[in-house]
């Protein structure tokens, strides 16, 4: 355990000092950059360590896995933040544990939590979703849809809209990935002009453990990292 433990927190350490350079390039400080630490593939014990070490927000992808550890780990001060897909039939459960729903990817998904939260009593800070990359494969808004959908917004009580969110594509390279969240960024700052009094768009939920500091340096508020919080440093 204490090897983990230090371990954890060296590769905390280091993934700060990047993110603090990465914002220096940017011309913004690291308190502008919250770091999300993803829980996906790790246990309690990982998890424990890196909050030992100073890390509370953390994210998790699959909602009866961050149910689980959500559980187990009640005696921490933690914010979860649900950061894959959700399905609808799971928002209800999922509300009361998260303090953001980084992947509200289409309308039907955002009525499902506006009516849970509506039920719960609460107002859900989202994320919008957007494709950027345009894959098959991947969820969210495309990029051309976001605008006609703003207006709609309006009509949901129950829900914040705290920005936009994306993921590079699989195949995408580090080039390409900046082009994608350039291209975040930029819709962003359009629709900032247009925007319903309701939406905020002032976060960009962008970059994770291989391409997070060219996220930092296109705008990115917030970055989800995982492996590299929890893998072996080489020696």
């Amino acid at each position: 355990m204490p090897d983990l433990t230090a371990r954890i927190a060296e590769n905390l350490a280091d993934i700060r000092r990047r993110i603090a350079e990465a914002a220096a390039r940017s011309r913004r400080s690291a308190d502008a950059v919250t770091l999300v630490g993803v829980t996906k593939y790790v246990g309690e014990a990982e998890i424990r360590a890196l909050v030992a070490a100073g890390c509370t927000e953390l994210g998790e992808s699959r909602p009866q896995q961050l149910w689980e550890k959500a559980e187990s780990l009640a005696d921490l001060p933690l914010r979860w933040h649900m950061i894959g897909h959700l399905q609808r039939n799971k928002v209800r459960r999922t509300l009361p544990v998260v303090e953001v729903v980084h992947s509200a990817d289409s309308p039907r998904l955002i009525t499902a939590i506006d009516h849970a939260a509506g039920e719960l009593s609460l107002r859900m800070p989202i994320l919008l979703e957007v494709n950027v990359s345009g894959e098959a494969a991947k969820h969210g808004f495309a990029p051309h849809a976001v605008e006609p959908f703003l207006d709609e917004l309006a009509g949901y009580r129950n829900v914040e809209v705290l920005g936009l969110m994306c993921m590079a594509g699989l195949t995408s390279g580090l080039d390409g990935a900046r082009a994608e969240f350039a291209e975040l960024r930029q819709l962003r700052d359009r629709l900032r002009g247009n925007r319903p009094e309701a939406v905020k768009l002032d976060e960009l939920s962008m970059g994770m453990s291989g391409d997070y500091e060219i996220a930092i340096e296109e705008g990115a508020t917030i970055v989800r990292v995982g492996s590299a919080l929890f893998h072996e440093r080489p020696r």
